[in-house]
């Protein structure tokens, strides 16, 4: 099942595991079974403290649990955990192998207080880029608190339980049989989620903070770069952002990152991440920034406001709070959000699999969703607004050579249409002639660029018509001492190398800002 390679590395791993646990898997006579029983055996074969037995009788099946000999530890795999999931599965196997986490003591204490039944089911798909989040932090939360039980279920192949629940979107979480989330988490989120006194607590920790000397708002590649560039200064420096990593986490595939030739959104973020707390940094996770106050005079103290009620003070502020995906805006979309629409192709692409999708966008994000797609659904019918698609040649190319798609430019969507329950199809109208179509279909994966996360800022900050903040070459924006880097703002070609250099520019402008106020 593991290559030579893959596992030599493993070996390497499993070289941490100090308690001795067993793994218990319920197997049938099917090839997903086999290949299954191929990769436990693999595994064990790796470390004398791990054994395998091969009698389950779990209901879902293949599936393996991991338990430690006289333990109360409730965490299995429904499917088989490869591609994004492998780390997931091998960080399950050091932890339960009693190797400990990399996770702040609060958190750790936090977790073990938790008092209740909690059953938690988290659906995947090995493509997801977003779910290992999800199922690291409930694997670990199972580890630590005997009340907690967690599996991990491929998607892709237990059709019938997506069917049955209707799952259209990954990851998607459920607690003792309800939707408890979709989306990325983490364990602070999850935490908030379940513990809904956090976010006064949250507030108090906040308002308790001295004022910062330069305080970055947001956690993406400008917002990182920022951070580093003020707190190599030798300045108080804070960082507040709703998630570490920004719009990054979503991207698959990034290959032009200058002297990184390729790499994947959620490694690089981490990178990010690594490399900002290698400094006196002080990183605030899960805030999301609600309105800006600025200083009353030149010497005093710009003030951000969050959404639990907290605020922080600060001498400069670096706005750098990114972009989100663009909505089409349409009867039906936010309703069907998740029953059918969705952004991530390569998260929710699996879940479609022999069914018919529309891709709306013809941009490089929307032709390279559609040739990913076609290679899994039925077919794939892109939507384009303008009159020719816009994506690089290369692309446009291979699109056209794909027997299973269909390619409509010049059209408009105007609704999308559902059963109550998920997407039946979509509404659009040809620009050329004002007729109008309906298509049916199961998925619709809307690409058609980003918005910045601006609307905080309206009444403080000067933004253009698109919502951007107005800066200038240095990064200043329309207030003084309050600057701005990244996707957020008008400077051109969204980047990320770019908005590294614009959080490098904006951090030193900071710095000039505050040595001239003395």
């Amino acid at each position: 099942m593991l290559d030579a390679n893959l596992k030599t590395q493993l070996k390497t791993y499993l070289e941490r595991v100090t308690q001795p646990f067993e793994i218990v898997a319920s197997l049938d006579d099917g090839a997903k079974s086999q290949e299954m029983l191929a990769l436990l055996q693999d595994i064990v074969s790796l470390s004398d403290k791990i054994t395998l037995k091969s009698d389950g009788n779990d209901s879902r099946t293949p599936s393996f649990s991991l338990n430690r000999p006289n333990g109360n530890i409730s965490l299995r795999f429904a499917g088989i955990p490869m591609g994004h999931e492998f780390t997931s599965l091998v960080l399950a196997l050091l932890q339960v192998g009693g190797h400990p986490p990399k996770l702040e003591a609060e958190l750790i204490e936090q977790i073990k207080q938790l008092d209740g039944e909690f059953n938690f089911e988290t659906y995947f798909s090995q493509s997801c880029q977003n779910c290992p989040d999800v199922v690291q932090a409930l694997n670990l939360m199972a580890v630590l608190n005997p009340n907690v039980r967690h599996v991990a279920i491929d998607g892709a192949l237990f059709q019938d339980e997506v069917e049955r629940r209707q799952i259209m979107s990954v990851p998607s979480i459920y607690l003792n049989g309800e939707l408890f989330g979709q989306g990325r988490m983490g364990e602070a989120e999850i935490l908030a989620k379940l513990d809904t006194n956090s976010g006064s607590r949250d507030a108090e920790k906040l308002n308790a903070r001295t004022a910062f000397d330069v305080l970055v708002v947001g956690g993406g590649p400008a917002g990182a770069a920022a951070a580093i560039y003020a707190a190599r200064k030798g300045i108080r420096t804070g960082v507040a952002a709703e998630r570490f990593g920004g719009q990054v986490l979503d991207t698959m595939a990034i290959e032009n990152f200058i002297s990184v030739p390729e790499t994947e959104g959620p490694k690089l973020a981490r990178a990010l991440e690594e490399h900002v707390r290698q400094y006196e940094v002080d990183i605030i996770n899960l805030q999301r920034a609600s309105k800006l106050i600025p200083a009353a005079s030149d010497d005093g103290l710009h003030t951000v406001q969050f959404d639990n009620g907290g605020e922080l003070q600060a001498k400069t502020v670096i706005l750098a709070t990114g972009a989100r995906w663009r909505e089409m805006n349409v009867p039906g979309e936010q309703q069907y959000r998740g029953r059918g629409v969705a952004y991530c192709p390569h998260c929710d692409g699996p879940l479609f699999k022999g069914k018919r999708v529309a891709v709306i966008g013809g941009g490089n994000s929307g032709v390279e969703a559609a040739i990913d797609l076609a290679g899994i659904v039925a077919h794939v019918t892109l939507l384009e607004f303008g009159e020719q698609l816009r994506a690089d040649a290369v692309l446009q190319n291979k699109l056209r050579s794909l027997a299973n798609v269909t390619i409509i430019t010049m059209a408009h969507t105007t609704e999308v249409k559902g059963d109550g329950q998920k997407v039946a199809g979509l509404v659009y109208k040809d620009r050329h002639t004002d007729a109008v179509h309906e298509v049916a279909l199961e998925g619709i994966f809307v690409q058609i660029g980003l918005l910045p996360n601006s609307d905080w800022l309206k009444g403080s900050v000067e933004l253009s018509r698109f919502g951007e903040i107005i800066v200038d070459a240095k990064g200043q924006t329309s207030i003084p001492g309050v600057f701005a880097a990244g996707d957020v703002t008008t400077v051109p070609y969204k980047q990320i190398v770019i908005a590294v250099g614009e959080g490098a520019k904006a951090s030193l402008s900071a710095f000039d800002h505050l040595i001239r106020q003395g």
